[in-house]
This record gives C-alpha cells, structure tokens and sequence, in this order.
C-alpha cells in the first residue's frame, strides 16, 4: 500500500513541474533572425531573471555573429 501511494504522488509531483523551454544554440539563433529578434527582446526585457539562461547567451553571440558578418560584407570582405 505504501507503494501504491508513493508511486502515486511521484507521478503526481512529476506531472506538475514546470515545462523546461528549449535551449536554442547559436547556429539555430543565426539561421532564424525572426526566432533570434524574438527571444533577445524577451531576454532584455526581463534581464534580471534570463540574462543567465543558456538560450539567453546564445542570443547574444548569435547577435554578434550576425553583426560580424553584416559588417563584413558592408566592408566588402
């Protein structure tokens, strides 16, 4: 009976934790400007709370890639 019962309320417990979001790796963020241009305004929004998240960092070197090669090819190289 103890089983049935702790079974019971790990299955309970693990169905009500929180969705973990998708971790977007630099590549991913690069490739789709409409995806990176969403998630660096949600994450410099609301700094204090995701400016450490892995998909957070990610962004931003995304952003500095893109920007890199924007001015690269402005500089004709």
């Amino acid at each position: 009976m103890k089983w049935l019962f702790s079974s019971a309320t790990l299955v309970f417990l693990s169905a009500c934790s929180p969705q973990t979001d998708k971790i977007y790796t630099v590549d991913e963020l690069a490739g789709d400007e409409a995806l990176l241009t969403k998630i660096l305004g949600e994450c410099r929004n609301n700094a204090g709370k995701l400016w450490e998240t892995p998909t957070c960092r990610n962004a931003e070197a995304a952003d500095g890639k893109l920007r890199l090669e924007r001015g690269r090819r402005a500089l004709g190289g």
